[in-house]
């Protein structure tokens, strides 16, 4: 998934720091220009009543002159109705929003594609308003995020599924994990629980609770190899693989790294529960700007260069 901290780094196209909320915009108003002019005019008006009359009948006709202009030059409602702000994690999610760039731009909307490396600023941004939608992540990690911030993001479409694998430079599958062997897994508490319970699937630990996703470290009840389970951050566990005997790692981050993720010697893939998906605030699920963009991750093109790009690495979701 691309949850996945350092958490102040989207890596390019980042959205300015004093960008406007959606709907705001950029341009000065003709509400503000005609407040300064009035405000001279006041100023110039004790200087003489005459000369003050003059120059507020001039005033009015600036007024007008910049109400016109504003109305032919500044959309109505601002720039902003034209543009969505997406925040997303490098593979594959900013490179399928380069995809639907294109069909968005027929349809008059300005896809800005944000990209993080973090699986925690996409949500907080979301939240703050600088983002419009974010796309890269699965239902459980919303769930959790929502239930621990007091959030209300909401899931429009999903859109591709990545495998979570284990991979290793020393051992061919996981049932040839050696005693004290060192395993890297996610550090977040979602997908800590994913490890942890595949972990166990295998036969390698056993939790307090069998099968429970949201298990962390300290749910581990027995532990017969005494496996050393180390928690690191997702996008270092692809760069881990060289340095302990097993790392859990997110098909996106292997792609970044350059990994195969058919590679893994262990893969949960295709798992319908971890779907990716695009996440936006409740006010904006029915705004035409996502719609068309839920339309446009959900189309042909779309599907085509998942299957034609990843090869097989990655699965369609809708």
């Amino acid at each position: 998934m691309s949850n996945d901290a350092d958490q102040n780094r989207p890596e390019q196209n980042r959205p300015e720091q004093n960008r406007p909320e959606n709907g705001d915009a950029t341009s000065p108003s003709g509400d503000a220009a005609a407040q300064a002019l009035i405000e001279e005019s006041a100023r110039r008006r004790a200087r003489g009543r005459k000369r003050g009359l003059t120059i507020a009948a001039v005033v009015l006709a600036a007024a007008a002159v910049i109400a016109v202009l504003v109305a032919v030059l500044v959309p109505r409602g601002g720039p902003a109705e034209n543009r969505l702000v997406v925040g997303a994690t490098p593979v594959p999610h900013a490179e399928v929003l380069e995809v639907v760039k294109p069909i968005l731009a027929d349809e008059g909307i300005e896809l800005d594609i944000v990209v993080f490396q973090d699986f925690i600023q996409p949500n907080a941004q979301l939240v703050s308003g600088e983002l419009d939608a974010n796309y890269y992540q699965y239902l459980p990690f919303l769930d959790n995020f929502n239930a621990e911030n007091g959030s209300d993001l909401v899931p429009t479409v999903p859109v591709h599924i990545e495998p979570f694998g284990a991979f290793s430079e020393k051992f061919q599958s996981l049932a040839e994990v050696t005693e004290g062997a060192t395993i890297a897994i996610p550090n977040d508490p979602v997908n800590a629980g994913r490890a942890l319970t595949l972990l166990e699937q295998e036969g390698l630990i056993a939790l307090a609770t069998p099968g429970d996703p949201s298990s962390t470290v300290n749910d581990v009840a027995d532990n017969p190899r005494n496996l050393d389970i180390v928690e690191l951050e997702g996008a270092q566990l692809a760069r881990s693989i060289d340095q302990v005997d097993v790392s859990f790692v997110f098909a996106n981050y292997a792609l970044d790294v350059g990994l195969d993720p058919l590679s893994a010697i262990f893969t949960d893939k295709g798992n319908p529960r971890y779907a990716e998906y695009l996440v936006t605030r409740p006010e904006l699920v029915d705004d035409p700007r996502i719609q068309a963009l839920d339309r446009a991750l959900n189309s042909d093109a779309v599907r085509q260069f998942i299957e034609e790009e990843y090869d097989g690495s990655i699965d369609v979701a809708f």
